[in-house]
């Protein structure tokens, strides 16, 4: 007689993830009582950070977090599969590690240039070329033929790098150019945030929604993320647009030396950037096996909203710790949400921890992110010329992006480096650029207080 082996699931409580939602939102729907700044340059009768700013940027901005909000969906609905899509089309795990690393050191050039391209032609132009190239994936991956194609993670790569600086250089040019408050272009870096963490998990509902059980169904999603992409060219070639005088290579090449290789601030930003985007990506590649580790079993997909959910709470907060009220200084919050990211991955790599423990710690590591994000975006803005925001962060991403590729390439051979290797440097690279901060704001007091001495 056989012997059956009977196998627990672990089970989330069906309260974490309304709970962590219910917090983001009234993070944001009471800020206005708390927060003297955000009604002080309200417009209108209403106090709701949404509603912030001077007419012409009022629209510009709520339109702007729509496009930036169906953008997100789109980046959700080509990830939203993961490694169940590779499954799908035959791959095995060495297989998969491979096709990643090809796909990494493909894209690593053109992505480390592309936010010099958009520097050089503008980020209207940029933002296109992004709905472009998820215009192309969509209808490739619509095609049951060539959904498996290596050409599709390719494109991927390259419009994820777009992605990740051409809406925020775009806002900060249109900030510019109608001359608003600062702190309307701070709340708009968090909002972007909020807004990226809600459309992800929308983009999960959609894909529930039309993925059916044949084969073909996993093509609709796809078909969907393409439309949303012709919507998306159609608005910017729409928008009205703003006059941007490049700059010569020669005179663009002198600018960036001066004032990211040579300036001690700037290349904080550049660790601390690389080091977030690392360690999104070694959570993204590594979160589900250290789950399911030693043959546990969980539903992953009921776990996952609960860390875009942390990431909502995080970005949330943002603006409850800074302004002249805040408890902290933004670097000193801003270094407290690194180490406590870099230990929530520190305890994960190098302690088995049950599966609750570990949703506690993933939760913790996003809520962190979530907050990451936009403080430093706000740091970009005050210590980097806007021409040159995009070549500088397709510079740190390129960092990022090329220690990614040798841990792939080291996957795709027999088993080189442990996961909990890849989660502890990433921890480390976290605790550091915790370091770097905290170094930041000690110079930054240092250079007042010798402006105060003169």
């Amino acid at each position: 007689m056989g012997v059956v082996i009977e196998r627990e699931e672990w089970a989330l409580t069906p309260l974490a993830y309304p709970l962590l939602s219910a917090a983001g939102l009234a993070a944001v729907l009471l800020l206005p009582y708390f927060s003297a700044r955000a009604a002080a340059h309200a417009a209108g009768p209403s106090s709701s950070p949404f509603d912030a700013g001077a007419g012409p940027f009022l629209r510009f901005r709520r339109a702007f977090l729509l496009l930036f909000a169906l953008a997100s969906v789109v980046e959700g609905i080509q990830s939203v599969f993961g490694e169940d899509e590779f499954v799908r089309c035959g791959l095995g795990r060495e297989q998969m590690a491979a096709r990643l690393a090809a796909t990494a050191a493909a894209a690593l050039f053109p992505g480390a240039i592309s936010g010099v391209i958009s520097d050089k032609i503008g980020p209207r132009s940029a933002c296109i070329f992004y709905w472009v190239l998820q215009l192309a994936v969509g209808a490739l991956k619509s095609f049951s033929a060539l959904r498996c194609g290596w050409i599709n993670n390719f494109i991927l790569a390259l419009a994820s790098s777009v992605f990740s600086f051409c809406f925020e250089t775009w806002l900060v040019v249109e900030h510019e150019k109608q001359d608003q408050k600062q702190d309307l272009l701070f709340d708009t870096f968090w909002l972007m945030t909020f807004f990226e963490s809600v459309s992800l998990i929308g983009s999960q509902e959609i894909t529930n929604v039309l993925v059916s059980n044949g084969d073909n169904g996993f093509l609709l999603p796809y078909a969907f993320a393409a439309t949303l992409s012709i919507v998306g060219i159609l608005y910017i070639r729409n928008a009205s647009s703003t006059t941007q005088h490049a700059s010569a290579i020669g005179s663009y090449q002198k600018s960036f030396f001066a004032h990211v290789l040579r300036d001690k601030r700037v290349l904080i930003l550049v660790l601390a950037q690389a080091s977030i985007h690392f360690a999104v990506s070694a959570f993204w590649f590594l979160w589900a096996p250290t789950i399911v580790a030693d043959g546990r079993y969980a539903q992953l997909s009921v776990i996952y909203p609960c860390f875009l959910a942390s990431r909502m709470l995080g970005s949330a907060g943002f603006p409850w710790f800074y302004g002249a009220t805040a408890p902290f200084q933004n670097e000193d919050s801003l270094t407290i949400a690194y180490i406590g990211a870099g230990l929530a991955l520190s305890i994960v790599a190098y302690d088995y921890q049950e599966i609750g423990t570990l949703v506690i710690l993933f939760c913790i590591f996003h809520a962190c992110v979530g907050f990451i994000l936009p403080s430093l975006a706000r740091l970009r803005t005050m210590y980097l010329p806007n021409e040159l925001r995009g070549g500088m962060m397709s510079f740190s991403l390129s960092l990022a992006n090329a220690a990614i590729f040798v841990f792939l390439l080291q996957d795709a051979h027999p088993r080189n480096i442990e996961n909990s290797t890849i989660l502890g440097l990433a921890s480390c690279g976290l605790l550091g650029a915790g370091g770097c901060i905290h170094m930041l704001r000690q110079w930054r007091k240092h250079t007042r207080q010798n402006a105060r001495s003169l």
